[in-house]
C-alpha cells in the first residue's frame, strides 16, 4: 500500500467522521426519524419538527410519472402536473402571500410538489396545496390552455441539438419502453392528449393511496399531523389499483444513425447503456462509478462532455455525451456522413479497472455531498423506489468499497451501447442515415 494511498484513506475516514458529525447535530432539534401517520383514505404522512428553521417546507409525492403516459399521448402526466397551479397568479401566491416559494416536478417516476412558507402561515399553505391536489383543473378549457403553454416549452427545447441528442440516444437504447418516450411528450403526441386522457390519469395516479406527504420546520407534529387529517382527509383513494406491467426493451441496434441538427456547426455524440434501478443494492456505488468515468471521459474528450447515471424505478441508463465531438473530422459526402470509427469506442472509458486512487478521490467526494438536513427526499424515495429501511439506505451510502465499484463497472462492460450523432456542418444541415 502506498503513502498516498493511506493518506487518502486517513483523509476519507477524518472526512466521514466530520460529516457524521455534523448530521448528528443537525439532527438534534428534528429527528432524522419522523412522526408517521396513516390517514383513512390511505394518504402516508411525515412530519419533521425543527425549532430553528425559518419556514414550513411541505413535500407532497405522487408515486407515478411519464413511465405510465399512453403511447403516442406522452405528456399526460406533465400535463396533469401543470393543471395543479395554471397560471402565475396561483404560483405567486406562495412568494407574495406566504413568503415562501413553489416548485412542481413530474418525471418519469413520480410527479412532487415542493412548497414552503413563513410558520405562521402553515395552515393557509397546506390548504393551498389540498386543494391543487384534489381538485386540479382537467375540463376541456383549461386542457386546451396547458397543451398550448407546453408545445411551446417542447418547441423550444426541440431547438436545442443537446436536447435532440438526449431525446434520441433514449430512443435508441429503449424504443417504446416508457423510459424510451420523451417525459414532456413531443409536439405530435401533446396534440393528441384530450381532457379526457388527464381525467383518466387523474383517477387512477392521483389518489391519497398513492402519495406521500413530507412536512419538516418549526411546526407542532402533532397540529401537523391534525392540520393534514383536516385538508387532505377528503381527498380520494383509489377505487382499485390497476398492476402496471411493460414489455422490456429489445436490445439496441448496432450502428450510429445521424439526425439533423438545428443549429449549423453543431456535433452532439451520445452512446448509452442500460443501467441500476433506484432500489438495486449496487446503487450507490453506480454513483460513484459515474464520476470515476465521467473523470475518464473527459480526460479523452475534454470538459464538453458528461456521463449521466439515471436510475429509476425500473432499470435506468448510463449517457454518455460529448459536445463539439470531431467537428472538422466529419464530412459530408452526398447524402451520407463519413465518420470516425465508433465500435468498441466505449471500452477506451470501461476497460481499465478502477483504481484506489480514483475510488478514493471520488468517494471522499461523494460522502461530502451526502446531505443530512435533507433526509425527507430519501424517505420519499423509499415509497416510491420500494428502498430498504432508511438506516440501512444511509449505512449503505457511506460504506461503498472499490470492489462494490468494480463489480458495478463489470456489469456495465457487457452491456450491448447505443451510439447516435446530432449533426450539421457550417452553414447546412446534414442528412439523417
Amino acid at each position: 500500500m502506498t503513502i498516498t494511498t493511506i493518506i487518502n484513506r486517513i483523509g476519507l475516514v477524518c472526512t466521514l467522521a466530520l460529516i457524521l458529525a455534523a448530521a448528528v447535530s443537525a439532527q438534534k432539534p428534528a429527528s432524522a426519524t419522523p412522526k408517521q401517520e396513516k390517514l383513512l383514505n390511505g394518504l402516508k404522512v411525515l412530519v419533521w419538527n425543527d425549532p430553528t428553521a425559518d419556514k414550513v417546507t411541505v413535500k407532497l409525492r405522487i408515486h407515478g410519472g411519464s413511465a405510465f403516459d399512453p403511447q403516442d399521448r406522452e405528456g399526460v402526466m406533465q400535463l396533469l402536473s401543470d393543471s395543479f397551479f395554471p397560471n402565475i397568479e396561483s404560483r405567486e401566491f406562495f412568494a407574495d402571500d406566504l413568503g415562501g416559494s413553489l416548485d412542481v416536478t413530474c418525471n418519469y417516476d413520480y410527479v412532487q410538489i415542493d412548497a414552503t412558507a413563513r410558520p405562521s402561515d402553515f395552515l393557509r399553505l397546506l390548504e393551498s396545496v389540498a386543494a391543487a391536489i384534489s381538485n386540479p383543473a382537467v375540463d376541456k378549457e383549461a386542457t386546451a390552455a396547458l397543451r398550448t403553454a407546453l408545445t411551446a416549452k417542447v418547441k423550444e427545447l426541440e431547438k436545442d441539438p443537446a436536447y435532440l441528442a438526449d431525446r434520441a440516444v433514449a430512443k435508441r437504447l429503449f424504443g417504446s419502453f416508457p423510459y424510451g418516450r420523451p417525459q414532456m411528450g413531443s409536439v405530435d403526441s401533446i396534440q393528441k392528449v384530450d381532457f379526457a386522457d388527464l381525467r383518466f390519469a387523474k383517477d387512477r395516479l392521483l389518489t391519497a393511496d398513492n402519495a406521500t406527504l413530507a412536512v419538516s420546520g418549526n411546526v407542532d407534529a402533532n397540529l401537523a399531523v391534525r392540520a393534514v387529517r383536516r385538508y387532505f382527509g377528503s381527498w380520494l383513494k383509489a377505487d382499485k389499483k390497476i398492476p402496471s406491467t411493460f414489455r422490456q426493451p429489445d436490445v439496441p441496434q448496432a450502428g450510429m444513425p445521424v439526425f439533423d441538427s438545428p443549429v449549423a456547426n453543431t456535433s452532439e455524440f451520445r452512446f448509452a447503456a442500460r443501467g441500476l434501478a433506484r432500489n438495486d443494492a449496487d446503487f450507490y456505488a453506480s454513483k460513484i462509478l459515474q464520476k470515476i468515468i465521467e473523470r475518464r471521459l473527459q480526460m479523452r474528450e475534454g470538459q464538453s462532455s458528461f456521463v449521466r447515471n439515471d436510475p429509476h424505478a425500473l432499470p435506468g441508463s448510463y449517457v454518455f455525451g460529448v459536445s463539439g465531438w470531431k467537428l472538422g473530422m466529419i464530412r459530408k459526402e452526398g447524402n451520407t456522413i463519413a465518420l470516425p470509427v465508433i465500435n468498441d469506442y466505449q471500452s477506451n472509458f470501461l476497460k481499465g479497472a478502477v483504481t484506489q486512487d480514483e475510488f478514493d478521490t471520488v468517494n471522499r467526494e461523494w460522502i461530502a455531498r451526502l446531505n443530512p438536513e435533507n433526509i425527507s427526499e430519501l424517505w420519499l424515495d423509499a415509497d416510491t423506489f420500494k428502498l430498504r429501511a432508511i438506516s440501512k439506505e444511509v449505512e449503505n451510502a457511506t460504506s461503498v468499497k472499490i470492489a462494490d465499484v468494480q463489480r458495478v463497472l463489470d456489469r456495465l462492460q457487457k452491456e450491448p451501447f447505443a451510439f447516435i450523432l446530432v449533426f450539421a456542418g457550417e452553414g447546412a444541415a446534414t442528412s439523417r442515415n
